[in-house]
């Protein structure tokens, strides 16, 4: 068995794949000044970004979570990875081979299980591509012709078919050394009664990735009578493609969904094939599931809910259509962008469109028209007959319940007042009235139980607490006893000397190294400055400043002190310019409170002891405050030069 992944190997891997271009796969990242880059945290709700990225350091620091580490801790957070699979991705992203302690190269049937899965999928995908030019296959090429797709058009979107033999997609796999559980746990076998057998036969196949562009699973097409099948068969749920978690296009409409703060939400593969090929390379569509909160965090981590962002849903108007967009509009408090409805001629879908009307249509169709709220409303509203007293109050008793959910208090009271249009009551405040005592009704109830709290703005670097304790240096496992008063001018100086110390040790070097633990006085500080010198001090980060960062985090005796070393090493600084002088006064605040402190304490100690302290022990007392006077004298007259 294959040993330990070579440790030069493993900083090849961290040095050769910047942090902020694998973070940007799964969310839009934006400048957060100090040369860090900010965006919504994929590991936690948040309405606020607090999720930053240093790409000069390689880390990566929520604010929000307190989730930390590096590119390697990120990609086996957010993938759910072991640390060598993480590093053997990376390092095929990279172009580096790996070299393994107990001798030899990892041959591919050791390599981690996720791995294997992707790499199964993508020579099947490659495998259905090269079959769409069989003769068999003219079925699947005549199906796309039929609905505008050349050949182009399947090559870029790597549509391909599968035979409808029993097992030629199997025995392909097996040849490449895939083992039968592997390809039975990957979705694209199945259990025959003589051994695995192709899950997919004689159907048109869609690849589908997940954000970082890896192939996950399939969707597959009935082409033929004689299949007694579903007419789409997706992968099913396997350990690695989950289909409330997946979004098809989402790897070819990533960048622009994140460039043009709008992601356009079709119902099948050809709609989204249209979409792109009309110049609408913002839409997605999902993979035979409703459109959920899972979608929801996918989207929102892109658009980063900016003001300007707008999230379209192309439903058809048939009665199918119409239950999706309402059960849409009950997610939509959870986006912070617009949403709306778009539903095109003759209830045609985008495919349909583009075949009937051209490519002009199918943008026309997408620029926002009707919000969802409205459109949502609108279905409920006409389900009744309004020209009856009772059909208005049942009408408003079933639509007031739904604009009660809306969260902000300006929206709900102006949905109220259009709802109050649509159904026909003149008195507006009527209804404002009765929306806004559902609402009450419902936070007494308990509501959805999240309380005001969820989502609200995400601590920032000046808010949070480090978990001051009375123990010894070595922090808590996690934070206890009162919360660190950041206004107290002795830990924010303690705060700014440690950012100093991970982020610019040039300017404290070699001073900071002499710094004992105990002069910084917030156990969790404590900790951290016990972190640098067991990596070699301030001093080591004069060389590779990403290596020293890595030692520093790997010196932490728990995973509450390493989150708090990844925040300060990313953390931006109070002051406006950061030199000599800056880390000066940081250097000499903290070394001056430190004497202080012990001029303090031992005038304590000489007056709680009294007349009972021995001549000899009263004068070194005594010549130890002197000194200590006379060196804090010094540091205030000096600054840095006493040090």
């Amino acid at each position: 068995m294959a040993g330990r992944i070579n440790d030069d190997d493993v900083k090849a891997v961290r040095d050769a794949v910047p942090i902020d271009s694998v973070v940007s796969e799964y969310l839009q990242l934006r400048n957060a000044g100090g040369g860090n880059l900010k965006g919504l945290c994929p590991f936690h709700d948040e309405k606020s970004p607090s999720f930053q990225v240093s790409p000069g350091k390689g880390l990566f620091h929520c604010f929000g979570c307190q989730e930390g580490g590096d590119t390697i801790a990120f990609v086996m957070k957010i993938d759910h990875l072991s640390f060598s699979e993480t590093v053997e991705r990376l390092a095929a992203k990279a172009g580096i081979t790996l070299r393994y302690e107990e001798g030899g190269y990892n041959p591919s049937h050791q390599r981690g299980e996720r791995i294997r899965l992707i790499e199964a999928h993508q020579a099947a995908a490659e495998f259905y591509v090269h079959q769409l030019e069989s003769p068999e296959a003219e079925i699947g090429r005549k199906f796309l012709a039929e609905r505008g797709f050349d050949q182009d058009a399947a090559t870029h979107f790597r549509v391909g078919y599968s035979p409808a033999g029993w097992d030629h997609l199997t025995r392909y796999l097996r040849g490449k050394g895939f083992s039968d559980k592997e390809l039975i746990t990957s979705g694209l076998s199945q259990d025959g009664r003589r051994g695995p057998i192709d899950r997919f036969r004689g159907r048109l196949m869609w690849p589908i990735s997940d954000t970082a562009g890896e192939i996950v699973g399939f969707g597959a097409r009935k082409l033929r009578d004689d299949d007694n099948g579903p007419k789409y068969l997706n992968t099913p749920e396997t350990p690695v493609y989950k289909k409330s978690q997946v979004l098809y296009g989402i790897d070819l409409a990533k960048k622009d969904i994140a460039k043009a703060s709008r992601a356009v939400v079709v119902e099948g593969y050809t709609d989204v094939m249209a979409c792109h090929l009309a110049g609408v390379t913002t839409a997605i569509a999902t993979c035979g599931t409703a459109f959920g909160n899972d979608h929801i965090k996918i989207l929102r981590r892109l658009l980063m809910d900016n003001g300007s962002a707008r999230v379209i849903f192309t439903f058809d108007g048939d009665s199918a259509g119409q239950k999706a967009a309402l059960r849409a509009f009950e997610d939509d408090q959870k986006f912070a962008a617009e949403t709306y409805i778009a539903i095109a001629p003759d209830n045609m879908d985008p495919c349909d469109l583009r075949l009937a009307k051209g490519d002009d249509a199918v943008r026309d169709l997408v620029e926002p028209r009707t919000p969802l709220f409205e459109f949502a409303l609108r279905q409920i509203v006409g389900r009744y007959d309004l020209e009856t007293p009772a059909g208005r109050a049942a009408a408003l008793d079933e639509a007031a319940a739904v604009v009660a959910k809306i969260k902000t208090s300006s929206v709900q009271r102006e949905v109220a007042v259009q709802l109050a249009g649509l159904v026909g009551i003149l008195d507006q405040e009527f209804v404002v009235h009765r929306v806004a005592q559902l609402a009450r009704w419902a936070r007494d109830k308990g509501g959805d139980g999240r309380g005001e709290g969820r989502g609200g703005r995400a601590p920032g670097p000046q808010d949070r607490r480090g978990g001051a304790s009375h123990q010894a240096v070595q922090a808590p496992t996690a934070p206890s006893g009162p919360a660190l008063n950041l206004r107290s001018p002795a830990h924010r100086t303690e705060r700014e000397l440690l950012k100093l110390a991970l982020q610019k040790p040039a300017l404290v070097s070699p001073a900071f190294d002499a710094y004992g633990v105990d002069e910084f006085t917030a156990p969790p500080y404590a900790a951290v400055r016990q972190c640098i010198e067991e990596a070699g001090g301030a001093e080591r980060g004069l060389g590779d400043n990403r290596e020293y960062l890595v030692a520093v985090m790997d010196a932490a005796p728990n995973n509450t002190v390493r989150s708090l070393v990844t925040e300060l090493a990313v953390e931006v600084f109070i002051g406006k310019t950061i030199d000599e002088t800056y880390a000066g006064m940081q250097l000499v605040h903290v070394r001056l409170r430190a004497v202080d402190r012990r001029i303090n304490d031992v005038q304590g100690s000489l007056a709680r002891l009294g007349s009972n302290v021995a001549p000899e022990d009263l004068a070194a007392a005594q010549n130890e405050v002197w000194v200590l006077q006379q060196y804090a004298q010094s540091l205030r007259a000096k600054g840095a030069d006493a040090l």
